[in-house]
């Protein structure tokens, strides 16, 4: 299997994507962060001392989304025509989902990636005063569309 970002002498390279077609692409990423059911219940009921952990969370994940080429070094930029990120609770932490959307040549699924892991850390962030026993993980792309 050859790997697209290095060159013939093995250094990391950028893809020339120049010949691509613009299509839109959809991409879904999800991951989990485990916390404590009483941090559980804080983040249920809003009485978490930093404020709506959730709606902070959400917008650092959108927010990611759209910086992923700065943080990944060889990601294009691309332009994203859609984020969302959104959040389950289950029985050991809460389950966080993104889906990404552009039309463009390449990409979208580090984007729905990048937005899944920046919302997790923002809720490690928020909750780090009231639970050490965090984990963060299974962190992964559930699904990528391209539409010809």
């Amino acid at each position: 299997m050859e790997l697209s970002h290095l060159d013939r002498q093995g250094k990391a390279c950028m893809v020339d994507v120049s010949a691509k077609p613009a299509v839109r692409r959809i991409a879904r990423a999800q991951g989990h962060i485990r916390l404590a059911v009483s941090t559980i219940k804080l983040l249920e009921q809003g009485l978490l001392k930093k404020g709506d952990a959730l709606a902070v969370a959400r917008i650092a994940g959108i927010m990611g989304a759209k910086k992923t080429s700065e943080l990944i070094p060889l990601c294009h930029g691309i332009s994203i025509d859609q984020v969302s990120v959104d959040f389950e609770f289950v029985a050991d932490g809460i389950l966080i989902r993104s889906q990404a959307v552009c039309i463009d040549k390449t990409g979208i699924e580090m984007e729905a990636l990048t937005a899944v892991s920046v919302a997790a850390l923002t809720l490690y962030d928020m909750c780090k005063a009231v639970d050490k026993t965090m984990e963060i993980g299974a962190i992964h792309l559930v699904e990528k569309i391209k539409e010809t």
